[in-house]
């Protein structure tokens, strides 16, 4: 079956998915070594363990791009820092960075939709992912007592 989607346009798209994703790597192993307090070990374990998921994800990106005859970037995403460590400001920190990737993953999509089908599930698998992800920062970020997603009113 021929390709009938722009490939250069995917490779693109994949280049900005694996910077954003080592820049993943960076930012969660960052907010590991920053984390103190009680809670700490079982953060740093998840925190890490984002890092680890990111750099796979990094990886993946890194074997289509060179599947499809194209060049894996040698650069990183966007590195925030804001120099404010506390739990919740990296969890919403996190969840933009999220964001961005969930964002690339979604133009990929559009990019090869009904046109390559191990692209599309690559992507459609990801978005899945991002999407779990942040509704497990958004239940961190939340109050005990609260059910409703954060930053959403009664």
């Amino acid at each position: 079956m021929t390709q009938n989607f722009d490939t250069n346009a995917a490779i693109g798209i994949l280049n900005h998915i694996l910077e954003l994703e080592l820049a993943g790597v960076v930012r969660y192993s960052h907010y590991a070594l920053m984390v103190y307090g009680y809670n700490r070990i079982p953060i740093v374990s998840w925190l890490n363990a984002q890092a680890d998921e990111s750099l796979l994800h990094a990886r993946q990106a890194g074997e289509l791009i060179t599947g499809l005859g194209g060049h894996p970037s040698l650069g990183i995403g966007p590195l925030l820092e804001t120099h404010r460590h506390d739990i919740g400001d990296i969890l919403r920190e996190s969840l933009a960075h999220e964001q961005e990737a969930l964002k690339a993953y979604y133009q990929l999509l559009d990019c090869v939709k009904d046109q390559d089908v191990r692209l599309e599930e690559y992507a459609r698998t990801l978005i899945a992912e991002e999407r779990t992800h942040q509704d497990e920062v958004d239940k961190m970020l939340r109050a005990p007592v609260q059910t409703r997603p954060a930053g959403e009113s009664a």
